[in-house]
């Protein structure tokens, strides 16, 4: 049994951590690694360049538009592709265990059924933009 009174709060909850993820990736990318610095790693792995500058851009807005609760459900699985990205180009042969060298796949994997998760609940409460149905301030229906 889900409690609707509280439910909301848990996808806002979900919604928010997980866009707070991909902001603090962005800004590992943006002012650790540097946007150059991402594009010479995408070229290290085989991939455009550009590609470092497009994933930056997506996990700068959509982080943004998560925690802020805008097309949480479409901007959810849009991100799930870089996330697949991840595991493919550099996690998935590092195994399992994100304590691996390299970085294993577990952690990625766990985010992305967290999308997911944002996917199927929705914007939850306190969303700028709710789901149809549910109310601004609470996100109960």
């Amino acid at each position: 049994m889900i409690d609707t009174r509280t439910a909301p709060f848990a996808a806002a909850l979900l919604r928010v951590a997980v866009g707070g993820l991909f902001l603090a990736h962005a800004g590992l990318k943006l002012f650790v690694f540097t946007p150059a610095g991402t594009a010479q790693f995408f070229e290290s792995l085989g991939l455009p360049g550009a590609l470092g500058y497009v994933v930056i851009a997506a996990e700068t807005l959509g982080g943004a538009a998560l925690i802020a609760g805008v097309y949480a459900r479409v901007v959810a699985l849009a991100l799930i592709p870089i996330l697949i990205g991840a595991i493919v180009t550099v996690h998935g042969a590092a195994g399992f265990f994100f304590n691996n060298p390299n970085g294993g796949w577990e952690f990625v994997a766990l985010w992305i059924v967290g999308l997911v998760a944002v996917a199927l609940l929705g914007d939850g409460a306190l969303a700028l933009r709710p789901t149809p149905g549910t109310t601004r301030s609470l996100g109960v229906r």
